[in-house]
């Protein structure tokens, strides 16, 4: 399945994608008589996949919602319990910045104030003058979780989204010390505009995530190449933190780029929809 929130009416619904339209849980309810949640963030905390299924197979849905191209998509939520990113994933990203590969997860936190959905502005603080984009798959948490095993975690997830997550470069670059705050400017982070439920990907492995940077690709790398895999992650951070439905984690990027005023910036994950967002300084 497909999940996504849009801007109606001056609010956001969540919803879903279907045959190349969006419809809201509220459409939904309307059309078939269910009680789904508002939000998207509700649902992912008390996920009923078999009324969607049984709507969408018993329910014509056609005409309710609107086509792809003419939604106005958010961040499918802006209240995670958690957003946790992970730094130097990639080989070939460490040796980009000189820095040895990791012996164990490079993580951090991230506040939810940080967040932004596709299309929206990422605005250049002015406390630095050298801001990065970076793109990731994310992985949204599913299930209340602790203490789980690598074999285990494909079963706790609810689905990946493609994600941009910034940087103040130069601020990290002064002290190692300073990531959180370099880490943690309004609008740094930004995810949507579709979820992916793991039955949507064939191999996850074999994914491509790229970070593109007006009109070109800057890097691009398969999830293989991870040091440190998804399931990997999540096992490895359950040993630390109870995981909660919506939780969000940043797999690391195959690369970064240098972002300035007027640029646009994208990250393209095989198969997903791409998400995309201007720069403003």
């Amino acid at each position: 399945m497909r999940f996504s929130s849009l801007r109606i009416n001056g609010g956001i619904e969540g919803g879903i994608v279907i045959d190349g339209q969006v419809v809201t849980f509220s459409e939904i309810n309307d059309r078939a008589g269910t009680n789904l949640p508002p939000n998207l963030i509700e649902f992912i905390q008390h996920p009923d996949f078999s009324v969607i299924q049984e709507v969408s197979e018993t329910q014509s849905l056609t005409g309710i919602g609107r086509t792809f191209d003419q939604a106005r998509f958010s961040a499918p939520f802006d209240c995670p319990p958690k957003i946790l990113g992970i730094g130097l994933n990639y080989v070939d990203h460490a040796a980009d910045l000189k820095a040895e590969v990791p012996s164990e997860p490079a993580s951090f936190m991230k506040p939810r104030t940080t967040i932004i959905g596709p299309g929206e502005p990422i605005k250049l603080p002015s406390e630095s003058k050298r801001v990065t984009a970076e793109a990731e798959l994310g992985i949204i948490i599913g299930k209340r979780c602790k203490n789980i095993y690598e074999h285990e975690a494909s079963s706790v997830v609810f689905g990946y989204v493609p994600i941009l997550d910034m940087t103040a470069e130069d601020i990290l670059q002064r002290n190692p010390r300073f990531l959180t705050r370099a880490k943690s400017f309004d609008t740094f982070l930004s995810f949507g505009p579709v979820i992916y439920t793991p039955d949507e990907i064939t191999d996850l492995s074999n994914l491509t995530v790229k970070t593109m940077h007006n009109g070109r690709v800057i890097r691009s790398n398969k999830i293989r190449n991870m040091t440190f895999s998804p399931y990997k992650l999540i096992a490895f951070h359950s040993c630390v933190m109870t995981f909660e439905p919506g939780d969000i984690i940043c797999t690391g990027t195959p690369g970064a780029v240098v972002i300035e005023n007027g640029d646009v910036v994208r990250c393209e994950i095989d198969g997903f929809a791409p998400l995309t967002n201007p720069v403003q300084g």
